[in-house]
């Protein structure tokens, strides 16, 4: 998570004019743990033969299974002791992706909620700009709580509108709600708008602006920050975990479907360390106490999530009778909090390999004398994207990393001064606003319609940039794909809110991160930053192909699995589904089937023969990264690219060919989930021929779109 704002929240002392200051300093002390025999007896999951009473679901920060370099051994591979759990006593999919933006916010709250950013707000990384009147904009965060408006670190919005929007304009529906409605009280370490994000809008949005919270904030920001951000319990109906005892918090989800009223929740290591950690602060799996680089005792903050933090805060609220475990762990390539990066099998990468595969060693004995394994406890790992590694060929030649440590004359993002490019290359300064990024989101002033020459005369310059690169001496062509407002939807990344719809993305060579700049090239406009070295947000399969591992009660004992092709919003239905359990909406992703025991599949699926056709075909051709996604990109790419300021016939008519195959496809996408959750979740088999008449529209859509990209 390299360039992601949210490991900037950990700064923003500077925003505590935002908040009125209000209270005294809230009391210290809290109440005792409540026992995990009251705790956990309320829960009542319902899994296929009863015996899953754990749930625990760890996401990576660009964690590997792919080799970054041939020989060097791969992120997991040099964690044997996650590995081999996996390997051993469950399914590793390997041919699983991310959808797009392939950037952290997006491809967490995906794999929460099963669906794609077009229905939950956050589809364009990690920030966004969004329109402001007087034809301006602003930045918003996508970090923020799930009940948060749109955060603004500048603090010049009084935009309201949810952060987490669903298409009709609503709050997202929460991820923890089904669990909380099966009485199970519900951890969240580190977990993506889950918990406490920033303290600038997160705490007015939680405790109140006249909380004693706020005051804090006011008073001491970098130990307010520490006990309230980043840690988080969402509790059952009535549970004594959240109760006022326990300086429980109302859960508010005003717009939840089919009511959310009375739940509570713990806000903040302050609330929850009480709780799991009754004789003092909690500690890491060594016994460090956890606190920040300042020293202040609590969340360490989202760079800080090392494995033995975050898998010590899980082990803590399982042991505490908390019993569905969301966790987040940090990447490993980069020295943190402040760089520089680390190349493939360089020392330090390779060392903070060897403590994160010793925390899981760890982790999994500390279960193990719980009476928490694969025969009660469904466990789901996962890493949010890929990377590319930006940078020059190792020292020695061969090196492995393990053995013969890795070293890098040359290794750092290549930094792309977007405005001074256009003015020197293309003399194009009409001014815009841009999401610095490897797929950078445009924003032009005044926020002028797609076939406008403004906008199309913009483009087409855009496509012709190139850039020296110094690592290797070679001109490269910077602009790889280009999607306007008409491919994104293809792509899921249009929301409810046009305020944050861009002009257009670039898709870029993924060895470059382009953001705006001065208009001249007098520094070069093109720098080698050693501070970064790993580019994700881009299309390219390093970076969109990721992993997924699931273990416990109902997961086939399968080993490796590199043939079923799959994406994050996967992940929801399939833990549904083994789980008993049910959602208030339809996802965009299918249960994957193919890797559950056949007692664990439902009837419907079974009947239905032609399920798993149906399904493969469903993925390619609404999963953004599936073939309909890349192939329609191709078209978009073509078309924007074409035509001159005196005949733009050419993009007209491939842009209307899109519109056209893009409302055939959602319509179609339709109709196929709605059969696929049919036989998942309400036992309603799909019949031979309504498989052959879905899988036969699905080719032909395939084929279309394959011909006009072509």
């Amino acid at each position: 998570m390299t360039h992601d704002l949210r490991r900037l929240l950990s700064n923003l002392a500077a925003l505590v004019s935002l908040i009125a200051a209000a209270l005294a300093a809230y009391p210290a002390g809290a109440a005792a743990a409540t026992s995990p025999s009251t705790a956990s007896t309320a829960c009542q999951l319902s899994s296929a033969r009863g015996q899953i009473q754990h749930v625990i679901n760890v996401q990576f920060d660009n964690t590997h299974f792919i080799r970054d370099n041939p020989n060097v051994p791969s992120d997991l591979e040099q964690m044997p002791n996650l590995l081999n759990f996996i390997e051993g006593n469950g399914v590793l999919l390997t041919n699983h992706h991310t959808p797009l933006i392939s950037h952290t916010a997006t491809d967490i709250l995906t794999s929460f909620t099963g669906v794609y950013g077009d229905r939950m707000g956050v589809p364009v990384s990690n920030s966004f700009r969004y329109y402001v009147p007087g034809g301006s904009t602003n930045t918003g965060v996508s970090f923020a709580y799930w009940t948060a408006p749109i955060f603004d670190p500048s603090g010049a919005t009084t935009d309201n509108t949810y952060n987490m929007l669903t298409a009709d304009g609503q709050n997202a529906p929460a991820p923890w709600v089904p669990y909380t409605r099966a009485g199970c009280d519900v951890g969240q370490v580190a977990t993506a708008n889950t918990v406490l994000e920033n303290t600038a809008i997160d705490i007015p949005t939680v405790f109140g602006s006249g909380s004693a919270e706020a005051g804090e904030v006011t008073s001491n920001p970098g130990q307010a920050f520490a006990d309230f951000v980043g840690i988080g319990v969402h509790c059952a109906l009535g549970s004594a975990m959240c109760s006022s005892a326990n300086n429980g918090k109302a859960d508010l989800l005003p717009q939840e479907p089919n009511g959310y009223s009375g739940y509570m929740g713990l806000f903040g290591n302050k609330y929850v360390a009480p709780v799991i950690s009754p004789s003092g602060p909690v500690t890491d799996l060594d016994g460090n106490v956890i606190q920040d680089p300042q020293g202040h005792i609590g969340f360490p903050g989202f760079d800080g999530m090392a494995a033995t933090v975050s898998l010590s805060y899980v082990a803590a609220m399982q042991e505490h009778g908390i019993p569905i475990t969301y966790a987040y762990i940090s990447d490993v390539h980069d020295t943190h909090p402040n760089g520089p990066a680390y190349g493939p099998g360089q020392a330090g990468y390779v060392a903070a390999l060897a403590a994160y595969d010793r925390a899981f060693g760890q982790f999994f004995q500390r279960l193990a004398a719980d009476g928490i394994n694969k025969t009660n406890t469904l466990f789901v790992f996962t890493a949010d994207e890929g990377d590319h590694f930006v940078g020059g060929p190792p020292s020695p030649a061969g090196c492995d990393g393990v053995t013969t440590p890795c070293t890098y004359s040359q290794i750092g993002e290549l930094n792309g001064n977007l405005t001074g490019l256009l003015a020197t290359q293309q003399g194009v300064t009409t001014p815009f606003k841009v999401h610095s990024d490897d797929a950078p989101t445009v924003y032009l002033d005044g926020q002028p319609a797609r076939e406008s020459m403004t906008a199309r005369s913009f483009e087409r310059a855009t496509n012709l940039l190139t850039a020296h690169n110094p690592i290797t001496g070679n001109t490269d062509t910077l602009t790889k794909f280009l999607a306007d407002p008409v491919e994104m939807r293809a792509l899921h990344m249009i929301t409810a809110d046009p305020k944050r719809t861009p002009t257009f993305t670039l898709f870029a060579d993924p060895n470059y991160f382009l953001l705006a700049g001065l208009p001249n090239c007098n520094s070069p406009c093109v720098t080698e930053v050693p501070k970064f070295a790993w580019n994700h947000g881009d299309v390219q399969s390093d970076i969109t192909t990721t992993w997924l591992g699931m273990v416990g009660p109902g997961v086939m004992q399968a080993g490796l699995d590199n043939t079923t092709w799959s994406d994050h919003t996967d992940i929801r239905p399939t833990l549904m589904l083994l789980l008993g359990l049910r959602d208030d909406y339809s996802h965009d992703g299918r249960a994957l089937t193919e890797d559950l025991s056949g007692w664990a599949r439902p009837a419907a699926v079974l009947k239905s023969g032609t399920y798993a056709r149906v399904a493969r075909m469903y993925k390619q051709l609404d999963a953004t990264v599936g073939q309909f996604g890349l192939a329609t990109l191709r078209a978009s790419t073509r078309a924007i690219a074409s035509g001159s300021a005196t005949d733009d016939s050419s993009y007209t008519d491939i842009e209307n060919q899109l519109i056209s195959l893009i409302d055939q496809r959602n319509a179609l996408a339709g109709q196929m989930i709605a059969a696929l959750e049919g036989a998942e979740f309400n036992a309603q088999p799909i019949s031979i021929s309504k498989a052959q008449q879905l899988i036969a529209q699905g080719q032909s859509l395939l084929e279309q779109a394959n011909a006009l990209a072509s």
